[in-house]
């Protein structure tokens, strides 16, 4: 069996070096890289292809949430795993819809990690268990971030409307200029406007975004 290859970005030196001797101490992984901020991260992703990212969430410059949809475009074959010390569960909800595949506390057991790495590299989703109990109230909850983004749909525009649904389809700028009959640097500004006034970070995240709430049309 191949080893596991993992990334680590965390903005902790001794952090980082703690759970490489971690991982190399262990049969079926190999740390390929490290990196100290999400962007930094995103390049290191690009060039070494790591089955597994272990990404902190709050870091100076580029921090975690701003880099997971970046991988999830850049590496899709990457699987990503938010390991922190925020147990917020707006961080939770917002780290798992931009496309996480996992959600750990930093305070969790060696094998708990061990197993999770494992798991996420098989395509199954991993959360601490003290967050898996957050995530169910968070969900139940009409307060909660999913809950508020929802309403955010009442201040797109018809015309945002449709552009956000075409994205959900896989449309490009030029193709949606195409179809609407606008110029792509039009559709660039609603894209801006759209990504904006729902907290979005990137196209990604608006495609799925009209996919969760229901904006997608049959005929597209």
């Amino acid at each position: 069996m191949k080893p596991i290859r993992v990334l680590i970005v965390d903005d902790h030196t001794l952090f980082r070096s703690g759970i490489k001797l971690l991982l190399e101490r262990q049969a079926g992984f190999e740390v390929v890289g490290e990196a100290s901020d999400g962007l930094e991260g995103v390049k290191r992703a690009k060039q070494l292809k790591p089955d597994v990212v272990l990404l902190d969430l709050h870091m100076p410059g580029t921090g975690g949430l701003a880099a997971v949809p970046l991988l999830r475009e850049e590496v899709p074959q990457t699987e990503v795993i938010m390991l922190t010390v925020s147990e917020d569960a707006d961080d939770l909800l917002e780290a798992l819809r931009a496309g996480a595949r996992g959600y750990l506390l930093k305070n969790i057991e060696t094998d708990f990690l061990l197993d999770s790495i494992r798991r996420a590299a098989a395509g199954e989703s991993v959360i601490s268990t003290h967050m898996a109990g957050k995530l169910a109230d968070a969900m139940r909850n009409p307060q909660n971030s999913l809950a508020k983004a929802e309403s955010s749909l009442g201040k797109l525009t018809p015309r945002e409307r449709e552009i956000i649904v075409m994205l959900a389809s896989g449309a490009s700028n030029k193709e949606v200029a195409r179809t609407l009959d606008l110029a792509e640097s039009t559709v660039k500004i609603h894209v801006q406007g759209i990504l904006r006034k729902l907290n979005l970070s990137s196209r990604v995240q608006a495609a799925v975004y009209a996919v969760e709430h229901g904006l997608v049309d049959s005929s597209y």
